[in-house]
């Protein structure tokens, strides 16, 4: 994986696709079952090597010993480009491998992804589903604090539990 890292960091295309040509293998991954693509993502590589590493074989329906998804990965890092195309490509909205039930769109409210979140509503993303603990995507914008997730939300200020939502 030490090639990898040195490749993505520098977002060097040319040279992933050399090194892809020379047969490396897409499937390698980290100690904490990383994958390429992941480690792509976490690196910010441009949506232009993310499509080499997916047409040249990368697993988008992949996730680390977490649960962690590529889809989670693509949310995270605020990838709008990279999360419409795993929509489009078949990723569900409301499928989640973490043992914790956190979803795409709990991750998306928690993080302040507006725009993320809009389109995970309007796919279908269902945002009353909650985690082990009872949490619902709402739950984590108003307790990040996230106001304009919350206005997107099916959120009630005046309901008692949040009332103090607001600093």
């Amino acid at each position: 994986m030490n090639k990898w890292i040195e490749l993505l960091k520098n977002n060097n295309y040319l040279s992933v696709k050399k090194y892809i040509r020379e047969g490396a293998s897409l499937n390698d991954s980290n100690e904490i079952g990383e994958s390429v693509l992941a480690f792509a993502i976490r690196s910010r590589c441009d949506m232009e090597l993310l499509m080499l590493l997916i047409e040249s074989g990368a697993d988008i329906f992949d996730f680390d010993n977490e649960g962690v998804s590529i889809f989670d990965m693509a949310i995270t890092y605020d990838n709008i480009e990279l999360v419409e195309y795993l929509i489009k490509n078949g990723v569900d909205v409301n499928k989640t491998k973490r043992r914790s039930g956190f979803t795409a769109l709990m991750a998306a409210s928690c993080y302040g992804r507006v725009e993320i979140v809009k389109i995970l509503l309007e796919e279908g993303a269902n945002q009353y589903a909650v985690d082990i603990k009872g949490f619902t995507a709402t739950d984590f914008a108003r307790k990040m604090n996230k106001k304009s997730v919350l206005e997107l939300l099916d959120f009630d200020k005046s309901s008692h539990k949040n009332t103090a939502y607001t600093r």
